[in-house]
């Protein structure tokens, strides 16, 4: 062998080859948000922080902090999109007819995507593509002669109708799945409670059947016709 040659050392014996440094890979939003959604779907917001989506990615907290600002703003990709996802259903040209099928429609969607209302219910966080159905609400409601205070007033009382049915909704879908072991209402209310509750003692064993007889838009049909009643009487 010449003096220039070498035996070449053994693989076993060989340096490990460096790392090279650099940027951290690049993480896939959509899996971001994928993670984000199943944690939140499956164990709600408080759940879901920066560190576990990290962690299931096989990344690290400060690796998703080159996509998104905090955990309000991965909320907000959460939520982008799922309005998008359902089409627009085509609307009556009559405001108040138009604004009780956007209500109608609001609580439907909302109704099939519940882990949204976790999202709502933190405040100010919204998906952009859902505002058509706020921007058709105060439209019709000022169309029926409402001022632009008493159509915002409007969507909220709307808004909140909405998102406090589902939200009673959950709370019996759950009970319903585990049944309790003490007394809720309606069955807390008993005979000896007649003297102090007698309206609700004379209805408490029917309570549930007449709950169960309740129709969304009925409800919301009543409600739209009490605020657009605010707009005559202020013409009057």
């Amino acid at each position: 062998m010449s003096g220039t040659e070498k035996k070449q050392a053994p693989a076993a014996n060989r340096a490990p080859a460096k790392r090279s440094v650099g940027r951290p890979r690049r993480l896939d939003p959509d899996a971001m948000v994928s993670i984000a959604r199943r944690i939140i779907e499956e164990e709600g917001v408080d759940a879901l922080s920066m560190r576990r989506v990290a962690k299931e990615l096989g990344s690290t907290p400060m690796a998703l902090y080159h996509y998104v600002q905090d955990k309000d703003e991965l909320l907000m990709l959460t939520l982008s999109g799922t309005a998008a996802a359902f089409p627009r259903p085509e609307l009556p040209e009559d405001p108040r007819e138009r604004l009780l099928a956007v209500a109608v429609h609001m609580h439907g969607i909302l109704e099939r995507i519940p882990w949204v209302l976790d999202i709502l219910a933190l405040g100010e966080l919204t998906d952009k593509n859902a505002l058509w159905m706020v921007e058709e609400i105060i439209d019709s409601a000022l169309a029926c002669g409402l001022s632009p205070a008493q159509a915002v007033r409007a969507y909220r009382t709307i808004w909140s109708y909405v998102y406090g049915d589902l939200i009673f909704r959950r709370a019996a879908e759950r009970r319903a799945q585990t049944p309790p072991s003490r007394r809720f209402f309606p069955e807390m209310v008993t005979d000896q409670d007649t003297a102090a509750l007698p309206r609700l003692a004379a209805i408490k064993d029917d309570w549930r059947a007449y709950a169960a007889d309740y129709d969304v838009a009925d409800e919301l049909d009543a409600i739209i016709r009490g605020l657009l009643g605010r707009g005559s009487a202020a013409g009057r």
